[in-house]
């Protein structure tokens, strides 16, 4: 069975690593193709998990529009088909790549294994283009495998037949504990989180900050940005910014937070640093969806700048908390987790426990057997 990996950004390559590995493994014939919608931060993750892609669409453009990179992703992709003759395309999450291959894939005939499949806000604006991203890919998908039980819920309330539907977890908590292994391994040096050890002060509490949605640009960063002012006026306080690449954010970011006390911005950092920043971290302000799912397993709480989940596990069962990006309400928000937080209650992370690659790879076991 020859199974094609598609993925164009750094989210997509963590959460799809681990599942390369399993599936090579386990005897699969496995070739990667990534689009590059992520340049460089996409390439930190493939070195790191030890990734060659075979095919390298190499589509970042500065900028890009989304029309651009769709287009140039469809007319790209026949060519990888063309040589790699794949039984099963496995496409990931909410990305414009994983859309466009779906349907690329569709149109030629093979088959499409949706992982993290089943997330919805059923708000076209938020996430956006993410929602209608996910949408599209599950009305062409022929293999579903949901992270959760709500997920799965959501495809079997727009008609998705069960028999499609395989629950798994997430594969990012393959992909944290695998990391967090490597880096607590005492032979392994890793020069970047050794320089962070250096900059990120270790007597503080640390308010680890990332965003880069598209809803957020403009006022929701500035307000996001006024709030970190307010709460860097607390002696008690470190704030660490890795900032996102994306210009609608750094020029913002760097505007209105450069050299104010107690703020740390940094460039963005490779997957395994960032693991050892959240652990390092009390409480974490995040846009990131990965990031809801990845925290639950340090027990470190998050602050979602967002006014929507499609992730709703994590909130209800407390991990983590909307806040939308009202500088009041941030403000609020980390003020009362900095001085009440102290541990969550042991309890088990809802986006999976580190078995998503086994289980979707016992499934491909069976599919291969009595589909193809």
């Amino acid at each position: 069975m020859k199974i094609l990996l598609c993925f164009g950004t750094r989210p997509e390559a963590i959460k799809m690593a681990p599942l390369y590995h399993e599936l090579l493994n386990n005897n699969f014939e496995v070739k990667v193709c990534v689009t590059a919608q992520h340049r460089e931060m996409l390439d930190q993750v493939l070195d790191f998990f030890g990734i060659i892609p075979d095919y390298d669409l190499n589509l970042m453009q500065p900028n890009q529009s989304l029309n651009g990179l769709s287009a140039n992703i469809l007319f790209k992709i026949d060519e990888v088909f063309a040589d790699a003759k794949p039984n099963l395309v496995l496409v990931h999450g909410d990305t414009t790549t994983s859309s466009v291959v779906a349907l690329a894939a569709f149109n030629s005939g093979i088959k499409v294994g949706h992982i993290e499949a089943g997330l919805r806000t059923y708000n076209k604006q938020a996430p956006f283009p993410e929602e209608v991203n996910r949408q599209v890919t599950s009305r062409l998908a022929d293999i579903h495998f949901t992270p959760t039980n709500q997920a799965t819920k959501n495809l079997l309330n727009e008609g998705i037949s069960n028999s499609n539907i395989v629950e798994t977890g997430n594969t990012v908590i393959d992909s944290l504990l695998w990391t967090i292994n490597k880096i607590e391994s005492p032979e392994y040096l890793y020069p970047e989180i050794e320089s962070l050890k250096n900059v990120i002060p270790t007597n503080k509490k640390i308010v680890l900050v990332t965003g880069h949605r598209r809803e957020n640009y403009g006022d929701g960063f500035r307000n996001l940005c006024s709030a970190l002012l307010t709460i860097s006026e607390r002696d008690d306080v470190a704030i660490v910014y890795p900032v996102h690449m994306n210009p609608n954010v750094t020029d913002v970011i760097y505007e209105e937070l450069d050299g104010k006390k107690n703020i740390y911005l940094i460039a963005p950092v490779s997957y395994p640093a960032f693991v050892w920043l959240m652990q390092q971290s009390y409480l974490i302000v995040t846009d990131s969806g990965g990031i809801q799912e990845e925290a639950p397993s340090l027990g470190i709480p998050v602050l979602v700048t967002r006014t929507v989940s499609e992730r709703p596990e994590g909130l209800e069962a407390g991990f983590s908390e909307l806040v939308g990006t009202d500088k009041n309400n941030i403000v609020e928000s980390i003020n009362y987790k900095l001085d009440h937080f102290k541990i969550f209650e042991l309890q088990l992370n809802p986006y999976g426990k580190g078995d998503a690659c086994d289980k979707i790879v016992k499934y491909l076991n069976i599919f291969k057997q009595n589909k193809l």
